[in-house]
């Protein structure tokens, strides 16, 4: 009897959904409907109506972020992410019209309806210029912070747009969302360790290896989620806030994981997809109440 070779191979559905997955990853619709399961969570949690225009301005201001980074970042994607950075060359431009065109139409729509604070749909351009223009990659921890800040604002502009941006629950989660993003941010720069060198850009991940980066996140998580309990059980935010430990779960989870061979789809999916999470399981525990 003759051994022959067993071939492993992928199965088509499987590489049916990985293509899916990576076009919604490389093109930013994904990032973008994450930002906006921040404005959904925002708005559940303090119990305000859900209206599709502060979704669409949210999207519509992500698009427009990221796909100008893409350009701007072209030359370490290159080295970091090839496949993301040959996407960008080859589907940039058309993506990059898209998202002007998004954030043209949502600060028109805002001017047009004189919405209170249309003037900080000026912020994505300084978010921009200064993520992508501005260096503030060149110095330790700053980027990490400014893309924090810059998704903690959802939260105040979901405020903002409802004229509730002193309220507790409003504050709390720009809190929460700022740090966890900019957790998030810094296992990020685990995948991005080489051509960060190259381009030499001060991250965690380069200064203090990815293992020290992975247990400095898990502590970091962990106090947050401690956090989260003192304040609820100090009756400092509702009870209801309590729901947000699921995502310190997600993310302890994946944390232990991040390595520098993991492909974007990790980073792009598993990492950007905890808020896309948190929503879900907010909605899933709102509609559960309603049976």
């Amino acid at each position: 009897m003759t051994n022959q070779a067993t071939t492993h191979r992928t199965p088509p559905w499987v590489s049916s959904i990985a293509t899916v997955l990576r076009f919604l990853v490389h093109s930013n619709l994904f990032i973008s409907a994450a930002t906006v399961s921040v404005a959904v969570t925002t708005v559940r949690l303090a119990e305000l109506p859900l209206e599709p225009l502060p979704l669409f301005i949210v999207f519509a201001a992500t698009m427009f972020v990221y796909t100008v980074n893409r350009f701007t970042d072209l030359e370490e994607d290159e080295q970091n992410v090839p496949r993301r950075a040959a996407f960008t060359k080859r589907y940039g431009r058309l993506w990059l019209a898209a998202g002007v065109a998004l954030y043209v139409a949502a600060t028109g729509i805002a001017v047009a309806l004189g919405l209170p604070g249309a003037i900080y749909m000026l912020l994505p351009l300084v978010v921009v210029l200064l993520y992508s223009v501005g260096g503030v990659k060149q110095v330790f921890l700053v980027k990490n912070l400014v893309v924090g800040f810059a998704w903690g604002a959802i939260p105040l502009g979901v405020g903002y747009y409802y004229d509730r941006l002193g309220s507790v629950e409003i504050l709390f989660l720009f809190a929460y969302v700022t740090v966890m993003i900019t957790i998030a941010a810094v296992i990020f720069d685990v995948k991005d360790i080489e051509g960060d060198r190259a381009e030499n850009i001060p991250t965690v991940p380069n200064l203090f290896g990815p293992r020290a980066t992975r247990i400095a996140s898990l502590v970091a998580t962990a106090a947050v989620a401690a956090a989260v309990i003192a304040l609820v059980a100090s009756a400092v935010v509702p009870t209801e806030f309590l729901v947000v430990l699921a995502m310190n779960a997600y993310v302890l989870a994946y944390i232990p994981f991040a390595t520098p061979d993991r492909g974007p789809l990790y980073y792009g999916f598993v990492v950007d997809g905890e808020h896309v999470f948190l929503a879900a399981v907010v909605l899933a525990l709102e509609w559960l109440t309603w049976l």
